[in-house]
């Protein structure tokens, strides 16, 4: 009975044992197992760190290094029995993070280790796994953050990436790579393990001098990428000098947009404000792909790099327009756009200088004087009026020695565009423009293109290419032009002054047939320079012969007389000329003066005689009738047609006008051919005067 209540008390022990157990397993989840190491060999702190999936706030951890060594008896026999092991053993309690820092002196670095880790959760605890190391060869270098990264061409369709971070140690390490496209999210990383390698890089400009010196980088290569494309990047790296390196962590996934091929496509319009120009700029944005992790783009002017007057600072722009302010002398600006992966080329802007007509010598400018408070002089050297922003030379502080420097800088017998600018409001503003000369001397090159043009007897127009402003030396007064006639006595040689403006002029009073040697040469305030000389011969006075002259004349006029006729027989033939209609005159005069045209009127008697067949003699009367013929044939004929008109004006209104006396004559020579008809011999004669006159005989 005793024996049977010990057992129920033995059973009850073991079940509370293994409650106990099972409760304490429940609540605590053991840990993974801690790895110690340092971050490169050069380091004298390990860092141990170990995981667990646990949402107890109050969780506290102890970490445990224990060594074994064999215990040595006489004779220097060794017995590795467990049961004479002597144990050594290290804690570190009351942990409250994963991790631990932990000095190289508190460890066994160079023999084998057992470590692990027991987390306590309130009453219950659990431990870890036991882990074998050496200390002292475990090497795990910190996660790789990339610093730069770019693309290096290589072919028309697919470039390699450069990827380069902070090198762990002064060694070379091995990196795994793990790389996809952006914006494919269902493909698979692609990974490529290779060797870094070592570079230089100064280091940053915040550091101060005394502590400068040279850091190392790794770089590795990503062969054969789409260019067009943008990726995701993520690498890892191990020491190649430890016995038992270890993989850091995967750095953050890095996006390296496409490459920027192209510069940007910029629009510019420039409006002039008070002495100022505003420049609007406007481009295109990248493409989408380029465009990944953010573009910004980098503006640049040689007037604000120079300092002139109002200097700007570099800042990068994210959207795709900016204005900015320039004075009136040449400026060049570059854009130039930006992502993580590179820059695209830069596109140069060129904006002239403000034309300004007709510049003049600037007045009594001298090198020495002081520059006036937000105020700087800049000179364009001239090449053939071309005014771009080469050899700029910019003073733009008052001290004596950036005026030497200018002084230096400067060159004798050069032209240059003269500007002075000022700063109003942050804006840079023009208030002088002119031409200077730091010292003048003679032309040392003579008029080009010396030509002459001689198609006159007294006369030549002479022309010539303007001397260049660089053969110049100095601000041109006038030309100087000479001529002498050549012949067997000296001739005296005749000059004038040429406005310097001009390029052709006309040569007059030469003596015809003569010739003369010319010469033009350009002169400046320092003096006369060479001399370019030509020599034309004047054309003689040509006398014409007078007779063939009047020869000449005679046949003009003839021939042409003889085509006129020849023409008009022609015209005649093809084109015959067509007969008018000849239309008579129906037009009813209305005299006013009735009673003047019928007082004009004067009718005579009528005297019908008769003669019968059987008398053949002339009757008395015959002679009178032939004198009254006679007289009408020698005076009534000359007033026959006056009358007959008179009588048509009369328009009939006479009780005998010549309607009336027509049909009278009319009727009285129907009469009469009926009469002569009746009587064969018989002869009517009717006689009018101062009228119309009819005759009838009838044999």
């Amino acid at each position: 009975m005793e024996t049977l209540k010990c057992w129920s008390s033995l059973h009850g022990y073991v079940m509370f044992i293994f409650l106990t157990t099972v409760s304490k397993g429940s609540a605590c989840e053991a840990p993974s197992s801690p790895e110690c190491f340092r971050n490169n060999s050069e380091q004298s702190v390990y860092m141990c760190e170990w995981s667990m999936t646990t949402t107890e706030s109050d969780v506290i951890f102890d970490l445990y290094f224990r060594r074994s060594h064999p215990v040595c008896w006489m004779h220097g026999k060794c017995i590795a029995a467990a049961e004479h092991l002597v144990y050594s053993e290290k804690k570190f309690v009351k942990i409250k993070e994963t991790y631990i820092e932990i000095a190289e002196e508190l460890l066994i670095r160079h023999q084998s280790v057992d470590i692990w880790v027991e987390a306590h959760v309130g009453n219950f605890s659990c431990k870890s796994p036991r882990k074998s190391v050496v200390l002292g060869d475990t090497v795990k270098f910190e996660t790789p953050q990339i610093i730069s990264v770019s693309w290096v061409k290589n072919n028309s369709l697919r470039n390699n990436i450069s990827l380069i971070w902070k090198a762990a140690e002064n060694h070379q390490a091995s990196a795994e790579v793990r790389f996809r496209r952006d914006g494919h999210p269902t493909e698979s990383w692609e990974k490529i393990s290779t060797y870094t390698t070592m570079m230089t890089a100064q280091s940053s400009p915040q550091v101060p001098t005394s502590q400068k010196g040279v850091t190392l980088e790794y770089k590795v290569i990503v062969v054969n990428l789409l260019k067009h494309s943008a990726y995701q990047f993520q690498i890892r790296h191990q020491s190649t000098q430890a016995r038992n390196p270890l993989w850091s962590k995967w750095s953050p996934v890095l996006m390296v947009p496409a490459e920027l091929e192209h510069e940007p496509e910029v629009n510019i319009k420039t409006k002039v404000v008070n002495g100022s120009r505003e420049v609007t700029l406007t481009w295109k944005p990248m493409p989408h792909a380029a465009a990944v992790g953010g573009v910004t783009y980098l503006l640049e002017d040689t007037q604000s790099s120079h300092g002139c007057p109002c200097k700007r600072t570099k800042r990068g722009r994210h959207h795709n327009n900016t204005v900015i302010y320039v004075s009136y002398s040449a400026v060049n600006i570059s854009l130039t756009a930006r992502n993580i992966a590179g820059y695209s080329p830069s596109a140069l802007i060129e904006v002239p200088a403000v034309p300004a007509a007709d510049l003049k010598p600037c007045d009594n400018m001298t090198l020495d004087e002081k520059l006036k408070k937000k105020t700087c002089k800049q000179w364009y050297e001239l090449r053939d009026q071309d005014s771009r922003p080469q050899n700029v030379i910019t003073l733009a502080s008052k001290k004596k020695k950036e005026r030497e420097r200018v002084k230096k800088r400067m060159q004798d017998y050069v032209r240059y565009l003269h500007f002075e600018h000022t700063c109003d409001n942050e804006k840079p503003r023009t208030v002088k423009m002119c031409l200077f000369y730091k010292k003048e001397g003679a032309p040392h090159r003579e008029p080009q293109v010396f030509a002459a043009i001689n198609d006159a007897h007294n006369s030549a127009l002479l022309s010539w290419k303007a001397t260049a402003s660089e053969h110049q030396q100095g601000f041109l007064t006038h030309y100087s032009l000479c001529s002498v006639k050549v012949s067997s006595q000296e001739g005296q040689e005749g000059c004038r002054n040429i406005s310097a403006s001009l390029t052709e002029y006309c040569l007059e009073n030469l003596e015809p047939g003569a010739k003369y040697n010319i010469s033009l040469a350009a002169v400046t305030r320092a003096g006369e320079g060479p001399k370019a000389i030509i020599n034309i011969s004047i054309q003689p006075e040509k006398k014409m012969n007078v007779w063939l002259s009047f020869g000449l004349l005679i046949a003009f006029f003839l021939g042409t007389t003889m085509c006129t006729v020849i023409l008009k027989r022609i015209k005649n033939k093809i084109f015959p000329p067509v007969p008018k209609p000849v239309i008579p005159d129906f037009n009813l005069f209305q005299p006013e003066n009735q009673e003047l045209l019928e007082g004009k009127e004067e009718v005579n008697d009528l005297t019908l005689l008769q003669l019968h067949p059987k008398v053949k003699s002339v009757p008395e009367d015959a002679g009178e009738t032939t004198t009254l013929r006679g007289e009408w044939d020698d005076g009534s004929d000359k007033h026959m047609e006056n009358e007959r008109g008179v009588s048509r004006m009369s328009g009939g209104t006479s009780d005998e006008s010549p309607g009336s006396t027509d049909q009278a004559l009319r009727s009285s020579r129907e009469g009469e051919i009926t009469d002569l008809e009746q009587e064969d011999n018989e002869i009517a004669m009717l006689v009018y005067r101062n009228g119309l006159v009819f005759d009838v005989k009838a044999d």
